[in-house]
């Protein structure tokens, strides 16, 4: 069995708390790119299933990152009027057949077209923290990958590159078809 799923293949993806109990679960993403080191998604319209049993569907298509080594995720929503992220800090992701999962920390990076970007979640970061007991090592980790992730986006680095959203969008789209 891989450790990544397959291009082409349409998976779940599965976001986790630290305690185990599920957050949330995209429907259907289709891979554009798998590899040990990172996994490439698009999707549009897609069913969501919060915890708390609530569903909605993406407005948008989105281009998603997810990396087995770094401690976040980046969404890329396509707009009309240009291009948003959603950054997750997170566990890196793992693949079991069932779905793409990570474990989801809190802390989000929303990032606008002109690339100025807000730190979220602050507080219920902090909240999360004391009750499901983070260990300072993760503490210390995702506080690095945020500054990482700041780093990225000033330098428009990955999925803050212009020519990537337009690669992987016209693939996705290619899909579509």
């Amino acid at each position: 069995m891989p450790a990544y799923p397959r291009d082409g293949k349409i998976i779940q993806i599965h976001s986790y708390k630290h305690n185990g109990a599920i957050h949330r679960l995209w429907q259907e993403t289709v891979v554009l790119k798998g590899t040990p080191s990172y996994v490439i998604g698009g999707n549009d319209k897609t069913l969501v299933m919060e915890a708390d049993g609530r569903t909605w569907v993406t407005r948008e298509p989105a281009i998603c990152f997810f990396h087995a080594k770094h401690w976040f995720n980046i969404i890329a929503m396509i707009r009309e009027d240009g291009v948003y992220y959603y950054c997750n800090l997170s566990s890196p992701f793992v693949w079991d057949e069932e779905a793409l999962k990570y474990i989801d920390y809190d802390l989000d990076i929303k990032v606008f077209p002109d690339m100025t970007y807000m730190l979220l979640d602050e507080d219920e970061y902090e909240r999360h923290r004391r009750e499901m007991r983070y260990p300072d090592v993760i503490d210390r980790i995702l506080k690095n990958n945020v500054q990482k992730l700041i780093g990225w986006i000033k330098e428009r680095k990955g999925p803050f590159a212009p020519e990537f959203i337009d690669k992987w969008y016209a693939m996705f789209q290619a899909y579509q078809k």
